[in-house]
């Protein structure tokens, strides 16, 4: 089967030697590449993580400052259409006070006109009766 000369102790050597070489030249550095690129990558996955965690935190923050802002803009803007209705309500009063003087006032002038024409058609009713008078009467008779 098997022969067992000087061959085996010298393949044995030869083995042996090469694995030292190998794993000297080639196992060794390999494995610490592998090993500093593990590190690396779970480096990268830790700051990846820690940045993840900061963004979520800050959008976040940023959704709460949003809502406070919409908050804040949206009583502004109630408040804003409250003074908007509220000077509308006090321009439409000011109209109908100024409408309603000025009715009174034209209501004044109108009654003023009609005492006027009144005192006037009565001057002209008296004067005409008495120029009826002076027709029928005579000029004489009616002083």
């Amino acid at each position: 089967m098997f022969d067992f000369d000087a061959t085996l102790p010298l393949m044995a050597l030869q083995f042996l030697v090469l694995t030292v070489v190998l794993n000297a030249i080639f196992y060794k550095p390999l494995t610490k590449t592998l090993d500093e690129r593990d590190e690396y990558i779970r480096n990268q996955e830790s700051d990846a993580k820690e940045r993840l965690s900061k963004a979520e935190k800050m959008a976040k923050e940023y959704e709460e400052q949003l809502g406070q802002a919409r908050k804040q803009s949206q009583a502004v803007i109630a408040a804003a259409q409250e003074d908007a209705r509220k000077m509308a309500a006090q321009a439409i009063a000011e109209a109908q006070q100024e409408a309603q003087a000025e009715r009174a006032k034209a209501q004044e002038e109108i009654d003023q006109q009609k005492q006027q024409a009144m005192a006037s058609l009565e001057q002209q009713v008296d004067d005409l009766s008495s120029q009826i008078l002076e027709k029928l009467l005579g000029p004489a008779l009616v002083r």
